[in-house]
């Protein structure tokens, strides 16, 4: 069992120099983290054209199903691919092509003839929003010392979440311009595309893929003494070779599928299961309409899908602000117990005709998410897999997530065809109640702790299983400090 704290009181990198939040550091964190914005802009910028799509085209419910799901069936294609270019031409190089990504699709969306240009298109900006989740967490990871990590790589997610609300708000300002009013709610995302794409080219590569994978020594210690410029020489040779020795270090053969990284795999897989479990996609995909349901008309259902977007990012910086304060199993806890009880009142909203509330649960649901898993899933998976494996790290949990958002997704009309809602959000909070078991079970802390270290400490949690297995510890033993 790996619950309780990882985490010791350690906030330095392991040169054991404190470190400040430079501008340059979190500037650099910031334009990485922009692959977040286009990321939520272009997720949920279709809620404001599907009923459109789907009338204009005339597409069945399957169709209009994948339709809308085609760019999440690009993000797991993408989110699958994303650890090669990350490790073969570099986080900064991949970051940049994410842009370009962005940018075809856009213009192809809005240019669109029919449904089946429309769904390669999103496939393109699918596979860009795949890639940028492996590609932006890890980046950030890479850069950020251990007492501001959580916060830097948080700055993915509220990106997301900022992405979402001026897709909402987007959507509603172009509503009523004219029949291809769609089209220009899709098109409009070539603009913050290009910025963040010409901005890609300030920021510098990271040190721990110069150092580990492209072997360049003297470019690594480079990018490192920019991180820290208070360090000595001394310090950063100290930090540049624990970085490369830890990136070399042989993992039965190199291999990712072994049981020795067994418990960093399951962690990546389930949170970015439970995740998707939520419905938190699919909620947001069909908010519009989950707010018809309850009576509203479309323009005041696209202006409460609004209200979810405001909700999400002032949630979003509540749990910035305490992602290193109180670390990201106590969020995940807190996120846990809000979403049951968000979800168990929508589901007794529509069992009993109580659909007035509905509306003021589904915020509840969006704040409990964005404190609980929208700040530390990203966070999470990049901090848990050792160097020389964090990209097939971040690609898995990428993966999982995406793909169980594109199921969800898919079939979601047909669940609230062929269900009352109230099963639905039901089956929903159900899921929740699994995850708080999980949380409690299972998840350690990650807080404050360096890169290096946390692989350590879990090495040391599965040769403590193992003993377990065998009898030779007693269940429930911390994981061992310090480092070897």
């Amino acid at each position: 069992m790996i619950s309780g704290p990882l985490v010791s009181s350690n906030t330095t990198f392991t040169t054991g120099k404190p470190t400040a939040l430079g501008f340059r550091l979190l500037l650099w964190a910031v334009i990485s983290a922009l692959a977040g914005f286009l990321f939520g802009f272009d997720t949920v910028v279709i809620s404001g054209a599907e009923q459109t799509i789907q009338s204009l085209w005339n597409l069945s419910p399957a169709m209009h199903g994948f339709a809308m799901a085609s760019a999440l069936y690009g993000t797991v294609l993408g989110s699958l691919l994303g650890g090669w270019p990350a490790d073969r031409f570099g986080r900064k190089a991949t970051l940049l092509w994410i842009g370009i990504l962005y940018v075809v699709s856009a213009v192809g969306c809005a240019c669109a003839w029919n449904v089946h240009a429309f769904i390669v298109a999103r496939i393109i900006g699918g596979i860009g929003i795949g890639i940028s989740t492996v590609a932006a967490p890890l980046y950030i990871a890479e850069i950020a010392p251990p007492a501001h990590r959580g916060r830097l790589g948080g700055l993915f997610q509220f990106n997301i979440v900022f992405g979402i609300i001026i897709a909402f708000l987007s959507n509603y300002l172009l509503r009523d311009i004219g029949p291809d009013a769609w089209r220009w709610m899709l098109g409009v995302a070539a603009v913050p595309s290009v910025v963040y794409t010409v901005l890609c080219l300030l920021i510098p590569e990271s040190p721990r893929w110069l150092l580990g994978q492209k072997r360049d020594r003297e470019a690594g210690i480079r990018v490192l003494s920019l991180i820290q410029p208070g360090a000595s020489p001394a310090e950063l040779e100290a930090e540049a070779q624990e970085i490369i020795a830890r990136s070399r270090e042989k993992v039965e053969a190199g291999r990712f599928w072994t049981r020795r990284l067994r418990v960093p795999i399951s962690l990546a897989f389930l949170i970015a299961f439970f995740n998707q479990l939520s419905g938190i996609n699919a909620i947001l995909y069909f908010a519009p309409r989950i707010f018809e349901m309850t009576g509203l008309g479309s323009k005041a259902a696209l202006l409460q899908s609004v209200g979810v977007g405001v909700t999400n990012l002032i949630f979003t910086f509540v749990g910035l602000w305490l992602i290193d304060r109180l670390g990201r199993r106590t969020l995940l806890y807190i996120g846990s117990f809000g979403y049951i009880l968000s979800l168990g009142l929508t589901a007794w909203a529509f069992f009993t005709g109580h659909v007035a509330i509905v509306p003021v649960c589904i915020f509840g649901f969006i704040a409990a998410h964005a404190i609980g898993q929208g700040a530390v899933i990203w966070v999470f998976i990049s901090e848990i897999f050792p160097n020389r494996h964090r990209a097939q790290g971040q690609t898995l949990g990428s993966f999982t997530h995406w793909l169980f958002a594109a199921l969800l997704t898919t079939f979601f009309p047909g669940m609230v065809a062929a269900f009352a809602p109230g099963y639905v959000f039901l089956f929903f909070c159900g899921m929740m109640v699994l995850q708080l078991v999980w949380v409690k079970m299972r998840v350690p802390e990650t807080k404050g702790v360096p890169l290096e270290e946390i692989g350590n400490r879990l090495d040391a949690t599965h040769r403590r299983d193992a003993g377990e297995a065998a009898g030779a510890l007693k269940p429930g033993t911390a994981p061992e400090g310090g480092r070897r």
